[in-house]
């Protein structure tokens, strides 16, 4: 793990109140419930890596071949407890290391693993603290905790892998490692319940910018949280707060993007990746700044203007304006044709020639046959 210093007191409020109006906003409260991880010692420097595991990676990672005594002695172990770690890389991370006599070991490809200085080095404007794991059970778990602890916003987590991805309405995001971005940016909010109106349709214009400039085409958004290409999943968002929406509390933006990732069998819905659009691999820590850039922008216009300031360019994102679909809350279904957004970034619906509109974190839209 990677890690930025920093710390500030977090207020530590239930949410039970304010279920509703967040149910509304399309926001998850998670109460401060998590049992924290042992945390690592933090060094003078701004950045520290974990040792073990990560450093070997990074050993590897140049798709040259090694020998076991180097490696031992590099990583400060014998020859057989290297071995166990090299069963370990293919065992939990599905990783191929072709192992040749009189050679060594070698990854089956280059890998590219995320790392804070060359993300420093591509980012412009603010940086943000950023802790960087190679195995996590969720980001937005993760900063959670840390705001809980006391650590100061707005920061980033970032992970290789999670053992324990979700999206929205508790589904599980497929995770797998070095291949995808996952993401958490954690914000303090203190402006009051406007701050969060329509904050995660603000948050997919950004991601949708942001794959547009990396040579994306063809990218579009479907309400509420939701990035598609032609149909096709690249991108999911998950917001969740904790604290007081109507006085200080925190959210955690969420963001979920297809990077690298061809082939994979436990999803299942139609999917596309970056890499398969633009036929080329994506520098993963090029993406975290240009993507940590445009939410800058982003947030800052939400801040001051509110969503009304998006509400037209967010329309003309949404690829199923004017679409006939379904809008389902467990075994409720409303029929309608989708006219757009308000502002507050609730979905307006023409339902029996009347227009009306609809919020939810637990809602799930649809196209209908007919459309």
């Amino acid at each position: 793990m990677q890690v930025g210093v920093l710390s500030l007191w977090a207020k530590k409020l239930g949410c039970h109140c304010f279920s509703l109006w967040m149910a509304m906003q399309g926001l998850s409260c998670r109460p401060f419930s998590y049992a924290s991880q042992q945390p690592m010692a933090i060094m003078p420097a701004l950045f520290q890596v974990e040792t073990g595991m990560l450093k070997l990676l990074n050993l590897l990672k140049d798709g040259r071949f090694h020998s076991g005594e180097a490696l031992g002695a590099a990583l400060g172990v014998s020859r057989s407890a290297v071995w166990k770690q090299l069963q370990h890389l293919e065992s939990e991370l599905n990783l191929t290391i072709h192992k040749v006599r009189g050679r060594g070991y070698q990854l089956a490809a280059p890998l590219a693993l995320l790392e804070a200085q060359a993300i420093a080095e591509f980012a412009v404007g603010e940086q943000w603290p950023v802790f960087i794991h190679e195995t996590i059970d969720s980001t937005n778990a993760e900063g959670l905790r840390l705001a809980s602890e006391g650590q100061a916003a707005p920061f980033l987590v970032l992970a290789e892998r999670q053992s324990a991805g979700r999206g929205r309405r508790g589904r599980q995001w497929v995770s797998p490692f070095a291949e995808n971005l996952y993401y958490s940016l954690v914000l303090r909010v203190d402006g009051g319940m406007r701050q969060l109106e329509g904050l995660s349709l603000v948050v997919g214009l950004a991601v949708m910018r942001t794959l547009q400039a990396f040579g994306v085409k063809d990218v579009g958004l479907k309400w509420p949280n939701d990035v598609l290409v032609r149909g096709q999943k690249i991108t999911g968002i998950l917001l969740e707060l904790v604290g007081d929406p109507a006085d200080v509390c925190h959210v955690v933006l969420g963001i979920g993007i297809n990077v690298n990732m061809q082939v994979n069998e436990q999803v299942d819905q139609q999917w596309t990746s970056m890499r398969r659009e633009v036929g080329a691999a994506i520098d993963r820590n090029h993406l975290v700044a240009l993507l940590s850039q445009q939410l800058q922008h982003e947030l800052a216009r939400h801040r001051r203007y509110g969503f009304a300031a998006f509400q037209e360019e967010w329309e003309q994102a949404h690829l199923w304006q004017g679409r006939n679909v379904s809008l389902v809350a467990g075994s409720t279904r409303i029929d309608g044709v989708v006219l757009g957004v308000d502002g507050q970034g609730g979905l307006r619906l023409e339902v029996d020639g009347m227009e009306k509109s609809f919020s939810g974190g637990e809602l799930s839209l649809r196209l209908r046959d007919d459309s």
